[in-house]
């Protein structure tokens, strides 16, 4: 059995830039276990202080998020693809409302 892994340019970074691979893994708990010995970095990226997958990655088998799959007991399938994309956090800082026009008058 063997399903292909992708990941994005920033967990890739982690694995010398490959973004793409095979893998063995029945399960997301041995596809996690498996970074430590192929991507060292990834697994310390990607994994909190208990062995786990971190809160802010999200994990895909073809394009279904995980967690709706029965998460860690979610077994692969032959020919699965998956994907963990980190999520993506950002805002601005700049809070104060802007004029729509330089001629109108801002009420607060």
């Amino acid at each position: 059995m063997s399903i292909k892994v992708t990941l994005p340019t920033a967990l890739a970074r982690h694995t010398d830039g490959q973004k793409t691979f095979d893998s063995e893994a029945a399960n997301l708990p041995s596809l996690i276990a498996e970074f430590d010995t192929k991507f060292p970095a990834l697994s310390a990226n990607v994994k909190d202080e208990h062995g786990k997958l971190r809160r802010f990655i999200n994990v895909y088998v073809n394009d279904e998020d995980i967690r709706f799959l029965g998460g860690d007991t979610h077994a692969f399938e032959d020919g699965d693809e998956v994907m963990l994309i980190p999520s993506i956090a950002g805002g601005s800082a700049d809070l104060q409302p802007r004029n729509p026009h330089p001629n109108s008058i801002l009420v607060r």
